[in-house]
């Protein structure tokens, strides 16, 4: 064994330096024979240089710094080594041979005494870097996970696209849940309110104001059918409206024309079917830009063309405005059910440029919004949603049973929202996905 002469470190045979101050070690030779007479003293030339981190003296040949305990690459090559004893001369021809001359390094010049730094004063020991524990999985099956995950993000990217941005202006697709068409209607600005020209207004349909809707919907191309309807009641356990009729003539009987608007349905009748086709009532501004269809007139073509109305509803012509110039309500619903006026079956009528059908006439239709008849005068004008409570809520695009006043894209009308009748159905919109 050998012993480093500094630190006092135990080595083995084959360990030459002492791997802390560099040290030439001492104790048995290189040959394996034992040190005879008196204890050897081999040193070694001390050339010294500084610590790097804490500046102490110490060897050059050391590997880690006795004061610092930090590892230092060494500068230079032990190049002392134990020398080994020369050969024995032959065999003298009488007395014992002669012991070998003992080799040694010459005593390297004393330290001076150095005081150990305080703890305080030493720099840190390096941190260890952390360890983190390595959880590995199959090949495999991590690159069917992988796989997996970017082929679903692709799909559902491709899904959105298709559903709504792929959509083009006015494109047609059936809504799968309720089978109705559902028209795209592409983001946009107009006016909303009383039309250019038009001196039927009331003060409630002004001040005519720009709105802006910031992202396209669709909305459906026809008022909801009765057999659309039957379709949402049969499907949430439901039961059909009342069915219609007008002084005891039925309007629908036994709901028998699935073709016919539905009617007869509260508000919340309207928002429960359309949540269920997967969409929502529209706003009234949403309502009213698809109207219009970038028309700025008061109705987007001639009106007997467009809508079903109380002098085109019934078996023969009316004139309704000289019927209701005498102000006898009941006369005048007398006369409507003496003609057959009522409601039609959907799509009768030339729609709009952007395909919507009976978007004025037939029955009125829900919309979303509380009533206020001021709210033009301080509304937003970035997708107005109406106030945020009201007793009464939202009527557009007037009824089989209207005058031609009430026959215009700005007219507004209002309901309580637990209000039935036989001239109030609904159609429905909102940012839906549909294949």
């Amino acid at each position: 064994m050998k012993t480093c002469p500094i630190c006092q470190q135990v080595y083995s045979d084959s360990v030459e330096f002492c791997a802390r101050d560099g040290a030439l070690l001492s104790g048995q030779a290189r040959d394996g024979a034992r040190l005879s007479g008196e204890t050897r003293e081999v040193h070694e030339v001390r050339e010294e240089r500084e610590c790097p981190y804490c500046a102490e003296r110490i060897l050059r040949k050391a590997r880690v710094c006795r004061y610092c305990g930090r590892e230092v690459a060494p500068l230079i090559k032990a190049d002392a080594a134990v020398p080994t004893p020369p050969p024995a001369p032959p065999e003298r021809a009488t007395g014992p041979p002669p012991s070998p001359e003992r080799v040694a390094e010459p005593p390297a010049p004393p330290l001076p005494e150095r005081k150990p730094m305080a703890a305080s004063t030493r720099p840190p020991a390096p941190a260890k870097p952390p360890q983190f524990e390595i959880i590995s999985d199959s090949p495999g099956n991590m690159k069917y996970v992988v796989l997996g995950g970017v082929a679903l993000v692709v799909i559902v990217g491709i899904v959105w696209f298709l559903f709504s941005r792929g959509a083009e202006k006015g494109e047609v697709r059936a809504n799968p849940e309720d089978g109705l068409n559902y028209v795209w209607i592409p983001a946009g600005s107009f006016m909303m309110g009383c039309s250019p020209g038009d001196n039927e207004c009331y003060d409630f349909e002004k001040p005519p104001h720009q709105v802006t809707i910031g992202r396209g919907f669709w909305m459906t191309q026809t008022e909801v059918t009765v057999g659309a309807y039957k379709r949402f009641a049969t499907a949430e356990g439901r039961q059909m409206p009342p069915e219609p009729d007008l002084n005891g003539r039925p309007l629908n009987p036994g709901w028998g024309d699935d073709s016919m608007p539905i009617v007869e349905v509260t508000w919340g009748d309207a928002a429960a079917y359309c949540k269920w086709a997967g969409g929502r009532l529209p706003t009234e501004a949403e309502w009213e830009y698809a109207a219009r269809a970038e028309s700025t007139n008061a109705r987007y073509d001639h009106l007997d063309d467009i809508a079903w109305y109380a002098d085109n509803s019934g078996q023969g012509r009316l004139d309704s405005l000289a019927i209701l110039k005498k102000g006898d309500q009941a006369e005048f619903l007398k006369r409507l059910g003496e003609n057959g006026n009522g409601m039609h079956d959907v799509a009768q009528k030339k729609p709009n440029d952007l395909g919507l059908s009976d978007m004025l006439g037939n029955v009125w239709e829900w919309v979303y919004d509380y009533w206020d008849p001021n709210f033009y005068q301080t509304n937003s004008n970035q997708d107005p949603i109406g106030p945020t409570s009201g007793m009464e809520r939202v009527l557009r695009g007037g009824s089989w049973m209207g005058g031609a006043r009430d026959i215009r894209v700005s007219l507004r009308n209002r309901r309580n929202p637990g209000d039935r009748d036989y001239d109030i159905g609904f159609r429905c919109g909102g940012e839906m996905d549909i294949p």
